[in-house]
């Protein structure tokens, strides 16, 4: 079954208070979409809202064609697995895996092959006699997913799938999440989380959320690369946010003059410049800037140098330093032209 996933204006209210405002959003089918955001951005809303655990007080929810709105969770064709994994203790693996295909009442000489696929597929198919309470943490997710995949779903919904497991667990997960993708590559995949990095490696698009509106939605790429607005940039990989004043040939900030792409901005304006840290290099070249070393971290293959430019903190995440720069030290940091982009470029400051 191919499905994707089109929400219409949809906007959830909790007790007076919004908490999904006129979200429209198109999932491809195939495609892997993540909801990234802060807490309370709306983003597992929106899932809910796809699940059928709560009703939109206005707008409209398809899965594939079909408007699925009013339509109770069994009859959407989902599968989903949540934070904490929501196995049944008392049910061994195989019999959690085959819960959903029983509640759909599938026939029950399909039941035990369903099963045995998706515990193969998920890595757990020598699991399927044990109880949740004898697995890992990573174990029990694959398990959840295999329940997920079991009733061969259309759409899959993952709530911060990962959330529970430790750095090392959810870095293996996210690499078998992925080579699941690859091989149903018919399932469209709604992720929600609140991490950067699941979303880069997993997603093809990235839709940020905030204070309950769709903000910014792109590939990994764009997003990262060419964000559109500050808070996209910000919360999509670290960035060096600068006020600039737009000039004729480039941008000044703290008094220096920058040679950067303006896209057209006026000359007079106000704008924002983002400049990835990792792209910031120490020492002379282009568009550099003097400054203060305010803090060092070490980060094991990086050292990350806050330095103080005219009132604002600079962050740049340098290789290799021999020597660590001492606090205090004046330095000049720089950065290549094509490195920057320029954010929000507002009305010329005489208008």
């Amino acid at each position: 079954m191919t499905s994707g996933i089109r929400f219409e204006d949809v906007s959830v209210a909790y007790g007076g208070t919004t908490v999904l405002d006129a979200f429209s959003l198109t999932v491809e089918p195939g495609e892997v979409m993540a909801l990234l955001g802060p807490s309370g951005s709306g983003k597992t809303t929106a899932l809910r809202a796809v699940a059928g655990f709560v009703r939109p007080a206005a707008g409209r929810v398809f899965i594939g064609d079909r408007d699925v709105t009013g339509l109770p969770p069994h009859r959407r064709g989902i599968g989903m697995v949540v934070q904490q994994y929501a196995l049944f203790p008392h049910l061994r693996v195989e019999d959690n895996v085959a819960f959903g295909l029983k509640a759909r009442k599938v026939n029950k000489g399909e039941i035990p092959g369903r099963v045995a696929e998706a515990l193969e597929m998920t890595g757990m198919a020598a699991y399927g006699t044990r109880y949740p309470r004898e697995l890992s943490g990573g174990q029990q997710q694959r398990v959840a997913i295999a329940r997920a995949l079991a009733v061969r779903p259309g759409v899959l919904l993952l709530d911060e799938p990962l959330s529970a497991l430790d750095a090392q667990l959810r870095s293996g997960m996210l690499a078998e999440l992925a080579r699941l993708h690859r091989e149903l590559p018919e399932v469209s995949i709604l992720y929600v989380t609140h991490d950067q990095v699941e979303a880069l490696t997993l997603a093809d698009r990235i839709a940020v959320m905030d204070k309950a509106r769709l903000q910014d939605c792109g590939t990994p790429r764009q997003l990262y690369r060419r964000p559109r607005t500050e808070f996209t940039a910000s919360f999509v990989g670290n960035a060096n946010l600068l006020p600039v004043a737009v000039g004729g040939a480039g941008v000044s900030f703290a008094g220096t003059p920058l040679k950067v792409d303006t896209g057209g901005a006026a000359s007079g304006s106000t704008a924002t410049l983002c400049v990835r840290p990792h792209l910031v290099g120490l020492g002379d070249g282009p568009n550099a800037l003097r400054g203060t070393i305010t803090e060092v971290q070490w980060r094991g293959a990086t050292h990350r140098l806050y330095v103080d430019v005219g009132g604002r903190r600079l962050k740049a995440d340098l290789r290799e330093l021999r020597e660590t720069p001492e606090l205090g030290a004046e330095v000049t940091l720089h950065f290549a032209p094509e490195d920057a982009v320029l954010l929000g470029a507002g009305v010329t400051s005489d208008g």
